[in-house]
């Protein structure tokens, strides 16, 4: 049974030891069954191995085809085993596993990628898995920087509890047959990339350079365009206390980047997801798009391979490479599960060479197991093999954000998103949005080391 809810996020921010529950959701025993039940902190039981488990895919409508896939082959290996498949869209999903976790109704298993995985940790809602993975086949066949992002990110443990499927990066699209015709060279600086933001524009025509984020999801790109052009290595200061991210050089390079919107950006990316984005770029005469690896397949259905490129984020001066990191996707087992026997199966299952070469190369991401990263179709997807290439021969500085903080999903989302629209239609100062950030992620940094001693 499908739970289609909608919910509405809230500026309150979360602690560690408490959630805004937000709009009441109609989680019941029968959309979950009894096998998935309970809140966060019941132990469960490792069951028969046998029966029902659910699986809530944190990426649901993207990623439900393929998972689907991936279902089938394991209920077909494993004949005792029934997997419901709840589909949840990305930008719902946190705050129904937080209402779940408080009322009751999680599943078995769901995607716990690295931006979410310190709140659910912090509310005791998962499991543990390094004795697992430990006796596990997957044992030494995970990308060692991937699991390690993911112990870095349960919030300070070094636990792991929730077993990598793959990497993403972001990546700077564009439009090789308009560049082509304008005489532009490929925007892999960020002097290029704005002189092609400004000469592929007309607006008469409804043709726009850029495409810019200002809904769903715009912080962490906001983010990237901005270290990547102060060129600024670290999140926070030597201390460890005080973020960087209201340094003057991040602010100059906020005010340069949001300048772009409706000057060479269309109007409706105001409220644009990444859906949206994705989509208008798709269908449209725009010549650059900012996304990461999973939009891949999409434009390659709209145009055709010969039509674009997708290639790493520019560079700054003296060729040097900044950029944000890309939390690692995962899979988590809850704590509550009445069956973790099948549940881990499911998971080794679904993290095996076959399957997560299968997973990635429909999302167009690094996968996560070693086998399946050394497979065939890796090289044949120039944006991935770009990405692995940057992420691992020298030419790139990742600026690490803090995952591993409660609150950070609500800050960099909730608290945060609205104001950086203020600042793209001109009515709050990139100075100020920027300072209101600080502020905020150097109370949670504070809060986050006064548990650490406690």
């Amino acid at each position: 049974m499908k739970i289609s809810i909608r919910t509405r996020s809230t500026g309150r921010r979360r602690t560690s030891a408490a959630v805004a529950l937000g709009a009441v959701l109609a989680l019941t025993a029968t959309a979950c069954g009894d096998d998935g039940s309970g809140a966060g902190g019941d132990e469960g039981a490792e069951g028969s191995g046998k029966g029902k488990i659910v699986f809530w895919d944190n990426n649901g409508g993207v990623r439900t085809d393929v998972w689907k896939e991936i279902i089938a082959d394991f209920e077909k290996a494993n004949p005792d085993i029934d997997v419901e498949y709840v589909g949840i869209a990305s930008t719902e999903y946190q705050s129904k596993v937080d209402t779940a976790i408080q009322g009751g109704g999680l599943p078995d298993v769901g995607g716990v990628g690295a931006a979410m995985l310190a709140g659910f940790s912090a509310q005791n809602a998962l499991e543990p898995l390094d004795e697992r993975l430990a006796k596990s086949s997957l044992n030494d066949k995970l990308n060692k920087d991937m699991v390690e992002s993911l112990k870095a990110a349960g919030g300070g443990d070094g636990t792991l509890y929730s077993v990598p499927t793959s990497a993403n990066n972001g990546v700077l699209y564009y439009r090789t047959d308009l560049f082509q015709k304008a005489g532009l060279k490929e925007p892999a600086t960020w002097d290029a990339f704005y002189e092609a933001a400004e000469k592929l524009t007309n607006t008469g025509k409804n043709e726009f350079g850029y495409t810019i984020r200002g809904g769903a999801g715009s912080i962490a790109q906001a983010l990237d365009a901005m270290y990547g052009q102060s060129g600024i290595t670290s999140f926070w200061d030597s201390s460890g206390e005080k973020t960087t991210v209201n340094d003057p050089k991040n602010v100059e390079a906020l005010e340069k980047y949001a300048a772009l919107y409706k000057k060479v950006t269309p109007a409706a990316d105001l409220n644009n997801d990444f859906t949206k984005m994705v989509a208008q770029w798709d269908s449209g005469t725009i010549g650059m798009l900012n996304h990461n690896l999973g939009s891949y397949q999409d434009h390659v259905k709209a145009f055709g391979a010969d039509k674009f490129r997708g290639i790493p984020q520019p560079t700054g001066p003296g060729g040097k490479r900044v950029q944000v990191s890309n939390p690692v996707d995962g899979i988590g087992l809850f704590k509550s599960s009445k069956n973790k026997e099948a549940a881990w199966k499911f998971i080794e299952f679904a993290v095996s060479h076959e399957e997560n070469s299968k997973f990635n190369e429909s999302a167009g991401q690094v996968p996560a197991n070693l086998e399946a990263a050394k497979d065939a179709w890796i090289s044949k997807a120039e944006p991935t093999k770009l990405a692995a290439d940057a992420l691992t021969d020298g030419s790139t500085t990742i600026v690490q954000l803090p995952y591993y903080l409660p609150d950070w999903n609500t800050i960099s989302k909730a608290d945060n998103e609205p104001n950086f629209q203020k600042v793209l239609l001109g009515k709050m100062s990139a100075e100020e949005f920027l300072d209101t950030l600080a502020d905020q992620l150097n109370k949670a940094q504070a809060e986050w080391n006064e548990q650490k001693k406690g």
